[in-house]
């Protein structure tokens, strides 16, 4: 069977993110930046990645499974996911590196994963902007995708037979 699921990151791939967004407007005192980082976390997210959201609703529209897999943090995952729940309503569950003690590039995230998202190798499709990630979820069940923009990532969904053209 080939791929019959989505799985996706988050930072960058559905929401930009860049500590500097935070950290620009607060230069130069060093101790209040550093104080900062936990409760203005979010401001580190920029918005969504032209074309994602569209995509993610196209997908679940057309009935694929969506999951995710993101190295988020135990104490900023909880706040960000309710923020943002009218996207990640979607999901059927995510997998996130504070909650599990791992990260993405290890492969024991991409097999708790398939375990937890109840996939077959080669079931689901992950996608991700990190080229260390892509690589070992490739070399650890999934058919990965190295992210750059949307258009790129539906063209591949498109050739893979989870969305038509």
């Amino acid at each position: 069977m080939g791929p019959c699921a989505v799985v996706f990151d988050v930072g960058n791939v559905l929401y930009h993110w860049s500590p500097r967004a935070l950290y620009k407007r607060l230069i130069p005192q060093d101790r209040d930046l550093i104080l900062a980082w936990a409760p203005r976390f979010n401001e580190t997210i920029t918005g969504p990645v032209a074309g994602m959201t569209a995509l993610v609703e196209e997908l679940d529209g057309a009935g694929v499974p969506l999951f995710g897999i993101t190295n988020f943090s135990h104490e900023f995952w909880p706040p960000f996911r309710a923020q943002e729940a009218a996207l990640f309503d979607r999901f059927r569950e995510i997998v996130v590196s504070g909650d599990e003690k791992m990260v993405k590039p290890d492969p024991a995230i991409y097999a708790l994963a398939l375990d937890r998202f109840r996939l077959a190798p080669g079931e689901g499709v992950f996608v991700d902007d990190n080229a260390a990630n892509v690589e070992s979820a490739n070399a650890h069940g999934f058919v990965a995708h190295h992210f750059q923009d949307a258009g790129l990532f539906r063209e591949m969904l498109v050739r893979l037979g989870l969305l038509t053209a």
